[in-house]
């Protein structure tokens, strides 16, 4: 019986799911700058719920970004430390990714560019597809301007979620449908990272690294 603790905190919504027999509970509240004093109670209120310990737990899984600096180093400390008391591997989940699944959960959306309002007129963005019912990615991350968005050779229609949909008028992306309020959550974040434990791939604690996209705020100055 697979147990896995899921967190995410790389946008406006501070969430975490537990995975235990099979069902999956959620916490999410959607608080801005409220994460590092929200996120523990959450992960607590989770475990006591079904009279867990952290020990009990298999793995750890985080949103690994992008999203907001700070708020994915938020995530990424916050599972680095439970994992090293716990002694648990880790297994990182793109936030991008994550909407994509959530979109798929939700409204079906089987193809879906994933965008999330990056700040400094730029969004993250990253296409997915529906593959044995989790979403794959079909090409690489990036964070660029929303004019400079594109989809590969092929494929033309699709959804689009998160919060960089805000600037729909402006994306060089047109969708057949959008969810632009749309946030990540820990649900999905746990859909994702199944096939990896099952697959064996997990990671140490101390390998756990947030992703940022845009190194022009990621890499400290002088560092180029």
């Amino acid at each position: 019986m697979t147990t896995l603790l899921a967190l995410d905190t790389a946008t406006e919504c501070c969430s975490a799911a537990l995975l235990h027999g099979g069902n999956v509970t959620v916490r999410s509240e959607v608080i801005p700058r409220q994460h590092a004093q929200r996120l523990l109670p959450m992960i607590e209120e989770l475990l006591n719920e079904r009279d867990l310990r952290l020990q009990d737990v298999d793995a750890l899984v985080f949103g690994r970004g992008p999203g907001a600096f700070t708020g994915v180093r938020i995530a990424t400390g916050m599972v680095q430390g439970l994992a090293f008391a716990a002694e648990k591997p880790v297994i990182a989940v793109s936030n991008l990714a994550a909407l994509a699944q959530r979109a798929w959960r939700e409204h079906g959306a089987e193809i879906v560019a994933a965008a999330i309002d990056a700040r400094m007129d730029e969004v993250y963005w990253g296409l997915y597809g529906l593959q044995d019912g989790v979403m794959r990615s079909l090409d690489a991350e990036r964070v660029c301007p929303p004019e400079a968005v594109s989809l590969p050779e092929g494929v033309s229609v699709v959804a689009g979620a998160g919060t960089g949909w805000q600037y729909a008028d402006r994306l060089a992306v047109a969708a057949e449908r959008s969810w632009p309020q749309m946030l990540p959550d820990a649900r999905d974040l746990i859909t994702l990272a199944l096939p990896s434990w099952l697959a064996g791939e997990v990671m140490d604690a101390a390998d756990a690294q947030p992703v940022y996209l845009r190194d022009k705020v990621a890499t400290p100055k002088g560092q180029a």
